[in-house]
């Protein structure tokens, strides 16, 4: 088997193993939720994971049809409204994991026999697109307040920091012409909303080295930030009302000593002051940094800090340069299965002095997400981008669940203002330089 080949089938099975994982130990009552949020049913969540190989690797290149018959009814998210499938009539858990080994033992048979270019792109997309729904998996189970699931190792073992601190401050971010977005050519997957590098004019900013942590958005929370209208947006405020939002999401207060905890899965901790803040939204955000004289980072400036190599004035795939070790430099891959400390992973510093642009917390930007100059929608998923622009907000960096092989500094994840289910934080800009 040729090596990029070979290397192929590893990854497959590296995500089919953590996606069986991230439910081995959910009874089929729990896979049974009802409606909630903006989450899919837990096995329809499954069988679309296989479905989206079924079609975009053996359908679009052989013109194969699906491997079960109603497959496209069930699980073609275009075709079926969110709100459709709770209702559908899903095949049962064992139906649905024998779909899923025969379209991963089609799939692996011709990555053997056939490893174009073209052939390769669909294969890695898809081998991200699971990625991406191991870790909404992961978000399923803190919302659902399920307990952690027992997850292999994608590598060497990984011990948590220990009280690692905080990262205060600011570093100074000289401004000039920078390329934002993925250079062609590069050997690493490329996802067509970060084509292509296009020049963009930035100011002189100062950003924060850390992402903003549980105790300093507890100082906004403890001075009444979500009851004080002047600090929010008038979108902001709508949302806030609607949903009689009183305090950050999954937070509690104890009874006895009036100390804020926070449900992390099953259980509830004591908030951990120099962990990030994390399950904010947007809006959230916007309002601390009202309350603190701040801003967020446009996703230009974000790019800027996590990959300009001041020496060398060119830009790196990650913070730390241009290669991806085995063991990075940061809270990936639900090593941890949680945030660690923001001064931990010094050795993932930008060149810049930014600490866990990758990892630990997705980062809301204040940038709208739309296409760059020249975007051109990228087959077979024709849907990836192109519905979302204009009312989405850009997210960049990375969680502690997002799989080490999916982000880069130029990777763009994109949601709307009001989610706060997802692993996402931020950091601040100052006002002025």
């Amino acid at each position: 088997m040729p090596d990029v080949a070979e290397s192929l089938v590893l990854a497959l099975r590296d995500a089919r193993r953590r996606t069986l994982a991230l439910i081995d130990d959910l009874s089929d009552r729990q896979l049974e939720v009802q409606q909630l949020g903006m989450l899919n049913p837990l096995r329809w969540e499954l069988g679309h994971v296989a479905f989206f190989f079924d079609a975009n690797v053996l359908g679009f290149l052989d013109g194969t049809p699906p491997l079960l018959p109603e497959a496209v009814e069930l699980y073609d998210s275009f075709r079926v409204d969110h709100d459709e499938r709770w209702d559908l009539p899903l095949p049962s858990r064992r139906a649905t994991l024998d779909y899923m080994r025969r379209v991963a033992t089609a799939v692996e048979r011709r990555v053997v026999e056939c490893c174009t270019e073209r052939d390769r792109y669909c294969y890695e997309l898809a081998l991200l697109h699971e990625d991406m729904h191991g870790e909404a998996f992961l978000t399923m189970r803190q919302v659902l307040g399920y307990p952690p699931p027992a997850l292999p190792e994608p590598g060497p073992p990984r011990r948590p920091p220990v009280d690692a601190g905080p990262c205060p401050g600011d570093v100074h971010v000289a401004g000039g012409r920078f390329e934002l977005g993925a250079h062609p050519g590069r050997p690493q997957f490329v996802f067509d909303n970060e084509k292509w590098s296009h020049p963009v004019d930035v100011a002189s900013f100062a950003i924060a080295r850390a992402p903003v942590t549980n105790a300093e958005f507890m100082a906004f929370v403890d001075d009444g930030g979500y009851a004080c209208r002047a600090l929010w947006s008038a979108p902001g405020w709508r949302w806030r009302c609607k949903h009689a939002i009183e305090s950050p999401q999954y937070w509690s207060r104890d009874s006895g000593t009036g100390a804020w905890h926070r449900r992390v899965f099953d259980r509830h901790v004591p908030l951990a002051p120099h962990q990030p803040m994390v399950h904010v939204g947007y809006h959230e955000a916007e309002a601390f940094c009202a309350w603190a004289g701040r801003r967020l980072p446009s996703e230009a400036e974000w790019e800027m800090a996590a990959s300009v190599n001041v020496s060398s004035g060119g830009k790196q795939l990650y913070p730390w340069g241009n290669e991806l070790p085995p063991l990075p430099p940061a809270n990936l891959d639900a090593a941890l299965l949680g945030c660690v400390d923001v001064a931990a992973h010094p050795g993932g510093d930008s060149a810049v002095g930014c600490r866990q642009m990758l990892g630990n917390v997705w980062e809301w930007t204040s940038s709208s997400f739309y296409p760059y100059p020249g975007y051109v929608v990228d087959l077979p998923y024709r849907e990836y981008s192109a519905p979302w622009f204009g009312y989405r907000k850009v997210l960049r960096g990375g969680s502690f669940a997002t799989r080490a092989r999916l982000v880069s500094t130029t990777y763009r994840n994109f949601f709307t203002p009001d989610r706060r289910d997802i692993f996402a934080g931020f950091r601040t800009c100052a006002r002025t330089v």
